[in-house]
């Protein structure tokens, strides 16, 4: 399962990760990834409407914060990230991009 949370500002980001991801904090040389409870648990989803959301929201002038091995795969998949915007830390893929 996926979390999708939207946050709403001047732009809306759009924070997706695996749900098991959700708390845990990720630390490599000076680099952290906090999966924060507060901005990436949002409502729980399965791929397929993952997708769904994804394709909506990168139509809306959104920016995306993805987390998760899981999580990217489907980006990828989506067309909403490229391979060259995933980074890792702790091998805990990531990436944030504005679509």
């Amino acid at each position: 399962m996926f979390n999708v949370n939207k946050i709403s500002s001047y732009r809306d980001v759009i924070a997706i990760s695996d749900s098991e991801l959700i708390g845990k904090k990720f630390e490599q040389d000076n680099f952290q990834l906090d999966v924060k409870e507060n901005f990436y648990k949002g409502e729980e989803v399965d791929e397929e409407e993952l997708v769904k959301k994804m394709n909506f929201f990168s139509g809306e002038d959104s920016t995306f914060n993805i987390v998760g091995e899981k999580s990217i795969k489907v980006a990828l998949k989506a067309g909403i990230i490229s391979e060259e915007s995933v980074k890792k830390i702790q091998g805990i893929p990531y990436s944030m991009v504005l679509v």
